[in-house]
């Protein structure tokens, strides 16, 4: 059974899926822009909504940072920005493959 964990780093404004040590697969995503930064630190996913609405796209995942997650978007030119106000953005093709991938409280490492 894999032993699923995200990194998102900012720097690169990526985000990557792991087993373990090993990057299964990357992600292009939006970050936050400099007013409203994404949080670096450690977290994890507490909820999957599929269809929040708005700009939220195809599904929310929430991180155990309140009001902070990873989710698709109604704004596919926002992803490799510095856009949002502080939420992941993915592409809603993505964010679907990811969350079928990994479970509820799947650690989340946002780096610099």
């Amino acid at each position: 059974m894999p032993n699923y964990r995200i990194i998102v780093d900012l720097s690169d404004i990526q985000l990557y899926l792991l087993d373990g040590n090993i990057v299964v697969r990357g992600f292009p995503v939006g970050i936050g822009k400099m007013v409203t930064r994404t949080p670096t630190g450690e977290y994890e996913i507490i909820n999957k909504e599929p269809n929040p609405g708005g700009p939220f796209g195809v599904l929310w995942m929430g991180l155990s940072k309140p009001h902070y997650g990873i989710h698709g978007t109604n704004d596919p030119g926002s992803i490799g920005r510095m856009v949002s106000h502080g939420c992941i953005r993915m592409y809603n093709e993505d964010v679907l493959a990811l969350s079928a991938l990994v479970p509820i409280h799947t650690r989340v490492s946002i780096r610099p």
